[in-house]
């Protein structure tokens, strides 16, 4: 598919559509920082509370999972009442959850603080993209979609950097608990803003209703698979562990089974079979699954080598993520200009550079002795997949969906955003049993360097996964079109 992007003239958009484009935008950053700022906080996390290490996972696949399953049923019920009022109830859910983390008690209450934070933040997300698509013009629909997927790059590469610094100001316990707080009064902000500026435009107001049976069906699958990759090393992968991930399978079968009995009665499904009957959207979504997965569990391997493992602070583990954030902003930066230009390559060259980075990061870990590791080794690799995430992260929904009729791209959108977040969810899971199952600190008394030796260990082998992860992203992209029309 091609085609050309016409010169966007801002001047014909109102300065109150800016502004309100100005609103969605910090609710992006507040949802999408909050996926990457408690990786740092995670050392603290478990000394304060106790936490073990499938509690560390749960604490972020948790978030993401609950994230992209409302992601659908959110922006079905925007339709029916409006998106406004959906970001708005969306927005001020996830700004009380905030709260509740930032006073949670014990590891549970926190794990489900987090998860009822996911939740709203996955019902507010959906309404950003349908309020950009309602207030913008088409020829300057490109260029805020650009900003809102800079923005996206640049929030999710920031939380290690910001997370570290609140920890250094506040101290341990109230560090971590900082890390949630700093979202309230921004929340208050956006949400006031919100009912001043945005508009009250109900779009599509007829649209048919959420598929309960199918969200059921696709949560209890995801759950029942995700359960024993975060908890199996810790219990010593038990019967049940195995018991759960069949009857993920069978699940996942059966939510099929009724998405495309849905259709045949003539209703609306969750997920339309009919974009699977497309092989290149297929691999879209497995791409996004794999990068995604990827991308996200970098840091938290990082984050948990260099604090508990090597006794650096949460500001230094924040400061590592440095290249990889500078990275982000660059390419993202100049990701809509060269797709426009370039296409499909574009991706290719973004999913490259993050597969070579990530790679160089491995070898670092595999090679370097652990007492001579420093931000400096690591920046390289980190600057090269940061650059190259950012080229990535802000075209590759546009690319996926390409890959459908345009009847279908709204669908396709909600079904790109929601596997985005399961591989994040995934990858942690898979990556946090890698990390923790094979770390072997000596019995007794391991002095620093035995820590330090052990952590970074494991935290190579996890890194391994990642970049094989990586690398398989980088194959699944040439399964996309070469160019779209946007």
């Amino acid at each position: 598919m091609t085609g050309h992007v016409a010169s966007p003239a801002p001047s014909s958009v109102p300065r109150r559509t800016w502004l309100s484009l100005a609103v969605l935008l910090l609710g992006v950053a507040m949802a999408l920082l909050d996926t990457t700022i408690v990786n740092v906080a995670l050392p603290t996390i478990r000394t304060s509370l106790g936490a073990s290490e499938a509690t560390l996972s749960w604490i972020i696949s948790g978030y993401a999972l609950a994230f992209g399953l409302a992601l659908i049923p959110a922006g079905r019920v925007g339709d029916r009442v409006g998106h406004t009022w959906v970001f708005v109830v969306g927005l001020a859910g996830f700004t009380l959850a905030s709260l509740w983390c930032g006073l949670a008690t014990g590891a549970t209450e926190l794990i489900v603080a987090r998860v009822v934070q996911g939740l709203a933040g996955g019902i507010f997300f959906p309404a950003v993209t349908a309020l950009v698509q309602l207030m913008f013009p088409g020829p300057v629909r490109g260029r805020a979609f650009a900003v809102m997927g800079a923005t996206i790059g640049f929030s999710t590469a920031l939380g290690p950097i910001v997370g570290g610094l609140l920890i250094e100001a506040f101290g341990a316990d109230e560090g971590w608990r900082s890390i949630f707080f700093v979202n309230l009064p921004f929340g208050v902000l956006a949400v006031v803003a919100a009912i001043v500026l945005l508009p009250r435009t109900a779009a599509g107001a007829g649209a048919r209703g959420v598929d309960v049976v199918g969200l059921v069906l696709l949560a209890g699958s995801l759950v029942a698979l995700l359960v024993p990759l975060i908890e199996g090393q810790d219990l010593g992968w038990p019967a049940w562990t195995w018991l759960s991930m069949v009857g993920g399978v069978v699940l996942m079968a059966l939510f099929g089974a009724w998405e495309v009995s849905v259709v045949r009665r003539g209703g609306a499904p969750l997920v339309p079979p009919r974009l699977f009957s497309h092989p290149q959207f297929t691999g879209g979504v497995i791409l996004a699954t794999v990068y995604f997965a990827a991308f996200t569990s970098i840091f938290f391997t990082i984050s948990i080598m260099w604090q508990a493992g090597l006794g650096h602070s949460a500001l230094s583990s924040g400061l590592v993520s440095v290249p990889f954030a500078v990275g982000s902003i660059v390419g993202a930066s100049q990701s809509d200009r060269l797709a426009a230009r370039l296409g499909r390559t574009v991706l290719v060259v973004g999913t490259g550079m993050v597969a070579l980075g990530l790679v160089a990061v491995w070898v670092v870990l595999a090679a370097v002795p652990a007492a001579d590791l420093t931000h400096w080794v690591l920046l390289p690799p980190l600057l090269v997949a940061g650059m190259g995430s950012g080229m990535f992260v802000a075209p590759n929904a546009q690319f996926i969906v390409a890959t459908v009729e345009r009847s279908e791209a709204g669908a396709a959108s909600g079904v790109i955003g929601t596997a985005q977040r399961v591989g994040s969810a995934a990858g942690i899971a898979v990556i946090g049993s890698v990390f923790f199952g094979t770390l072997a600190v000596p019995a007794g008394h391991p002095t620093p360097a035995d820590v330090a030796e052990a952590f970074t260990h494991s935290a190579a082998l996890a890194m391994a996964v990642s970049a094989g992860l990586a690398l398989l992203a980088f194959a699944l992209v040439f399964v996309l079109p070469r160019r779209v029309t946007r």
